[in-house]
């Protein structure tokens, strides 16, 4: 998934606690730049805004640390997720109940995926 460099700029200049460096955000695992490329993209389609985005996510960081989340900066992304879920479900692009299937089927097309190879997800993931 090709970032849009203008996109991701504008996100890294209105997201201060974004883990960036001098060339814009960094990531730990293909999965979270997917992650952040899904945000630009919901945003850019007027999903939501970016000042609505950093509160969802600022009360997203909050419940993880009321429930433990030590935020080290290695969970940051896993937050990111659970945000674009929850706003996601909140504004009815896709229900709760979706994204658990889909989530259900990525992890049986993950298990199914030989190490290094890319997972597809196929019509038997969603059979479980």
């Amino acid at each position: 998934m090709a970032l849009d460099a203008q996109a991701a700029a504008e996100a890294t200049n209105a997201l201060r606690g974004l883990p960036r460096d001098d060339g814009g955000p960094v990531f730990r695992a293909p999965w979270e730049a997917h992650a952040f490329a899904l945000a630009l993209a919901l945003h850019q389609r007027g999903v939501f805004s970016w000042s609505e985005w950093a509160t969802a996510l600022a009360a997203e960081i909050k419940r993880a640390q009321a429930a433990g989340d030590p935020d080290s900066g290695e969970t940051y992304y896993q937050r990111w997720l659970a945000t674009l879920e929850r706003l996601v479900a909140d504004k009815g692009v896709a229900s709760a109940e979706t994204l658990h299937r889909y989530r259900d089927a990525w992890n049986h097309a993950a298990d199914r995926t030989p190490h290094g190879k890319p997972i597809e997800l196929k019509p038997e993931d969603f059979e479980r």
